[in-house]
């Protein structure tokens, strides 16, 4: 069993085709198949079902997803540990972001920094996308790590700055009250106003022009009984059961996951969030800014 085999096990299960995971790993599907055998054969046991379209771990194929899973991430995380010690990994870096991605997924990145490479020195600050993009046109901050600005603030200069995909996500509307029970769909989104709308303002200001319009083709108006520019604000009086309410799907996942919340789907409705980071082309800490962007791919991937 070596690490290949586990990476492309491990992309299978994801994929759920044998034909996908050979796409995303740029090999053919006789190469992903025979790989597949080997580690059957080598273990002596089945890894998987095999079906006309779709592919299902067997008991045995979901143990050995979870040691995948965290194997690949370890190797991953050395990767980046060694690569935090280069010689080039050095000097201030000022990165600006929502709060709910700096608590999320920004933060428990740093103590991979300062435990390897003392000759980093990182800031951290939160704001408003629209203030995090203008400090990073005033020269106050490096890095913007925001969602899409030319959807939700009105852009940036393509001229001037560089920009990285980091994370594809996407507005849920979650819940934890009894009327809401699993499986819960809504046939169109004037339905929102149902319930006691708990809603998350000023971090994604295309999300609610975009809501506001469509509810006024519905001829409904949207009245929240509780609004909060603060994720994690929001999130704790939604799983408090005082209603529901719209939250990027990265700061909600677990909590729906461990059943404390309800995802509920709309018929014909979604918002897919482009996360993005946006830096100088000039950026002089260019090569500190690349470790801490496939660390951050790392941790999204954990």
């Amino acid at each position: 069993m070596n690490l290949h085999q586990l990476q492309t096990f491990s992309t299978v299960l994801t994929e759920k085709s044998m034909t996908a995971a050979a796409q995303k790993l740029f090999l053919t599907q006789s190469a992903v198949s025979q790989q597949i055998r080997q580690l059957e054969d080598e273990l002596g046991i089945e890894l998987l079902v095999r079906g006309t379209r779709q592919v299902a771990p067997t008991p045995a194929g979901n143990v050995l997803a979870e040691y995948s899973k965290k194997i690949l991430h370890l190797v991953h995380q050395a990767e980046l540990a060694v690569q935090t010690v280069g010689a080039e990994i050095k000097g201030p870096i000022r990165i600006g972001t929502l709060s709910s991605i700096g608590l999320q997924l920004i933060s428990p990145i740093f103590g991979l920094f300062l435990k390897n490479n003392q000759e980093v020195s990182v800031k951290l600050r939160y704001g408003d996308g629209a203030t995090l993009l203008h400090a990073l046109d005033s020269g106050d901050l490096d890095v913007a790590i925001v969602p899409d600005a030319g959807r939700e603030f009105g852009g940036i200069s393509s001229a001037t700055y560089e920009q990285r995909s980091v994370l594809e996500d996407e507005m849920w509307l979650v819940a934890n009250i009894p009327q809401v029970v699993e499986g819960t769909t809504l046939s169109r989104l004037g339905q929102i106003t149902e319930q006691p709308i708990i809603w998350l303002n000023q971090e994604f200001p295309g999300f609610e022009n975009f809501v506001q319009k469509e509810l006024k083709k519905q001829g409904v108006n949207l009245r929240p009984v509780f609004e909060s520019s603060n994720v994690g604000t929001v999130k704790r009086v939604i799983e408090a059961g005082s209603g529901w309410g719209f939250l990027p799907a990265h700061s909600v996942r677990k909590q729906v996951r461990m059943g404390r919340m309800r995802r509920v789907e709309i018929e014909n409705f979604s918002y897919p969030i482009n996360l993005t980071c946006y830096y100088p082309k000039n950026l002089k800490s260019a090569k500190v800014l690349e470790v801490f962007l496939k660390a951050l791919q790392s941790q999204l991937g954990s």
